[in-house]
């Protein structure tokens, strides 16, 4: 009787190991973007997405001079018209951000004022 208990935990034990290891496959796989690439996020970034496949847990990696920018996430209707919420919002402030995107439409922009309305959001889909 007392073996049965030890195969039993046996079999729990290589269970969860193979779910970490597939998690942590998970994340190896992940990819990194820098958002405007070289020149970071700044004005005109909005077309940035183009052409770049994303998933959901790709990492977006926002670097801007914090004196003059910031990140928040929106709405899609917070994303049309440039407007942060007026409680709730995630808003990033470091200067070198790393969000995590979700399945589906993420939107970003900046919250300082005429900014977002010149070019400084985007929408970025995740399979």
């Amino acid at each position: 009787m007392a073996a049965q208990g030890r195969g039993s935990a046996a079999v729990v034990v290589c269970v969860l190991l193979v779910c970490v290891l597939l998690s942590a496959a998970a994340v190896v796989d992940a990819a990194v973007f820098n958002v405007g690439d070289r020149g970071g996020w700044s004005f005109n970034t909005n077309s940035w997405p183009t052409g770049k496949r994303f998933k959901a847990g790709d990492v977006l990696v926002f670097k801007y001079d914090a004196t003059a920018h910031d990140v928040v996430a929106v709405s899609a209707a917070g994303y049309k018209a440039c407007a942060k919420p007026a409680n709730g919002a995630k808003v990033y402030k470091s200067g070198s951000d790393r969000v995590t995107l979700a399945r589906g439409t993420n939107y970003f922009i900046c919250s300082i004022p005429g900014h977002c309305q010149s070019g400084m959001k985007i929408a970025v889909t995740a399979a």
